[in-house]
């Protein structure tokens, strides 16, 4: 056999390296890829069975389906005791089919405290249940934005329970943001600018794309802005969770008005994220019971002409921190 003859040619040399990749500028303060820290529970906090109720995630990090529980009827002390460590580890539950009259929707909600009414909204069957009725012939409001609730009160609301009286065919869904989670995703540098910091929040930017002065002033003394933290501090699950939305925070204290605009845009997009949300399909009878002081929440506009009539009862809550 022939022997292959031993190659002295030089090896081919190695390909030049790339030049400078050329700039490129992206804007300031924008979300972009990359994984995200999606942490359901608090610190401290281990995973444990329930043994009263059926809880059925419906999203990563926020909103779960309960099963098991009877609204209808006063709660048993177990019950409503795996029912708010729910609400403090899913942030918002769903009831299918619930079919809650008036009377029972306070009763329920009055488990977690005082019920709050608000003058600035339609009145449903008693003075603490407000009444969303849209479409056909109603004016669109209060939907397509997201926000917390009552957030202009010096005590916002703990929470709140909404049952959807009238479905349309097709829409009407509602969309909740975990904003623990929204916080946990800011860079450490945002982190440091809002730590600290507080924002004013006001009443008016909310209702006046829908009242006019007339039925706004009469409001002004009764609801004067307030100022809260930017970045709250859940009182039951120590949390660190974003407290600015679109509909009722102005400006943040001690800032211009062009840095505190750029720096509340920022912040209010966090709740845009789809890892932070879940989004519920609702059904006549529905109920969906919400802690206020870690979420937001959308109400989706997509459904006219058809009617959605929904009812609220909200928790009082306490002053954040």
């Amino acid at each position: 056999m022939t022997a292959l003859p031993t190659s002295t040619a030089a090896p081919h040399d190695a390909p030049n390296p790339p030049g400078p990749l050329r700039e490129a500028r992206v804007p300031a303060d924008g979300m972009y890829e990359g994984r995200r820290t999606l942490r359901r529970l608090p610190d401290g906090w281990t995973e444990r069975p329930y043994e009263h109720l059926d809880v059925v995630p419906r999203g990563r990090v926020i909103g779960a389906e309960i099963r098991g529980a009877d609204l209808t009827r006063p709660l048993d002390p177990a019950v409503r005791a795996e029912l708010h460590r729910a609400l403090l580890e899913w942030k918002v539950l769903f009831f299918r089919g619930a079919h809650l009259t008036s009377d029972q929707q306070r009763a329920f909600a009055r488990c977690w405290g005082e019920l709050e009414t608000n003058p600035l909204l339609a009145r449903g069957a008693a003075e603490d249940v407000v009444r969303f009725e849209k479409g056909g012939t109603a004016a669109p409001t209060f939907e397509n934005v997201w926000h917390a609730d009552v957030t202009f009160r010096e005590r916002p609301a703990l929470g709140a329970v909404l049952q959807l009286r009238e479905v349309p065919p097709v829409g009407g869904d509602t969309m909740w943001a975990d904003m623990a989670a929204a916080y946990d995703n800011l860079p450490d540098g945002i982190k440091a600018r809002i730590d600290g910091a507080r924002a004013v929040h006001d009443f008016i930017p909310g209702f006046a794309r829908f009242y006019g002065p007339e039925q706004l002033v009469p409001y002004q003394d009764e609801f004067p802005p307030v100022t809260h933290p930017v970045v709250r501090t859940h009182p039951e699950t120590g949390r660190r969770t974003l407290f600015v939305n679109t509909s009722f925070t102005t400006h943040i204290v001690g800032m211009d008005r062009a840095e505190s605009d750029r720096l509340l845009g920022h912040l209010t997009r966090q709740a845009h994220v789809p890892e932070y949300q879940v989004r519920w399909q609702w059904q006549p009878g529905d109920i969906a019971f919400w802690d206020n002081r870690a979420t937001q929440h959308y109400a989706v506009d997509d459904y006219a002409p058809h009617r959605r009539v929904a009812e609220r009862v909200a928790i009082a809550g306490d002053r954040p921190y």
